[in-house]
């Protein structure tokens, strides 16, 4: 495939642009920026900074990579944003990159960001998760695998949000995010385990249901007995946990360390 640059866009002479890269109207890619096989770069988008981007990844009109971070820290250090292959970026996204040393803005593979979104500087994307509109994501965020985020919200910095987590559209997430789990609210609560998300990815179906099975009965004693959340965790650890229910119960031990905002409570 041969790659394909319209005349008005602005591409500084030392970007590097894989084979098949198509890059629309007045696009500007800066010196730093290397991209890779099967590319498309819309209209009006720029890249500029340090930004690598992986394979197939789809930019849309309007979208801004790799710029300074929006943070009074930053004094021009060698960071930079890192993206993986088949990305979906729509249109007016900001991904900011890291504010200090050499550090990263990482996003995984193939997940999708819609309109108006915003990734904050040194945030961590798993793959296959969906940011929805308007959704502003601050700094240092940690996103897990096939995460799905509801649109016109605002993820406090620092959050860690876990794997399979639906989180419902115009909450408040201050806190983090079990896995598993599905959180709205202002202010936020668990509410329920995401069932369907559990169906599509095939977890339900695990070791013939019992996986399922025991993350329901651990996610029962943390969220329906009454108990206080270490209460709950003592009792899950006096016994051996796999799969699901052990990522469930390590992701809230975490939480609860001095470094982590703490997970979001469940409903009362």
């Amino acid at each position: 495939m041969a790659t394909t640059i319209h005349a008005t866009a602005v591409i500084d002479p030392r970007a590097q642009l894989a084979e098949g890269v198509e890059v629309g109207p007045y696009a500007v890619i800066g010196p730093e920026v290397e991209i890779g096989p099967g590319c498309r770069i819309g209209p009006h988008v720029v890249l500029d900074g340090r930004v690598r981007m992986g394979s197939g990844n789809r930019i849309f009109p309007g979208a801004c990579i790799g710029l300074e971070p929006q943070d009074l820290k930053y004094t021009g250090d060698p960071t930079e944003v890192v993206l993986g292959d088949d990305n979906t970026i729509r249109e007016c996204v900001t991904i900011n990159r890291a504010t200090t040393g050499h550090q990263q803005t990482r996003l995984g593979s193939g997940n999708l960001l819609m309109a108006y979104s915003h990734l904050g500087h040194n945030c961590e994307l798993g793959d296959r998760i969906v940011i929805a509109n308007g959704v502003a994501v601050a700094g240092h965020v940690v996103i897990g695998d096939r995460a799905v985020i509801g649109g016109v919200l605002g993820i406090h910095q620092f959050v860690h949000i876990g794997t399979l987590a639906m989180v419902g559209g115009m909450s408040r997430i201050e806190r983090d995010v079990p896995p598993f789990t599905m959180v709205e609210g202002h202010p936020s609560r668990v509410r329920a385990l995401n069932k369907i998300g559990l169906r599509r990815s095939g977890l339900v179906d695990l070791d013939g249901g019992q996986q399922f099975e025991e993350l329901k009965q651990a996610w029962s004693l943390l969220y329906r007995r009454g108990l206080t959340l270490a209460e709950a965790l003592s009792q899950l650890r006096s016994q051996p946990l796999q799969g699901a229910a052990d990522q469930l119960c390590a992701f809230l031990e975490a939480s609860l360390g001095p470094s982590r905002r703490g997970p979001i409570p469940g409903a009362r």
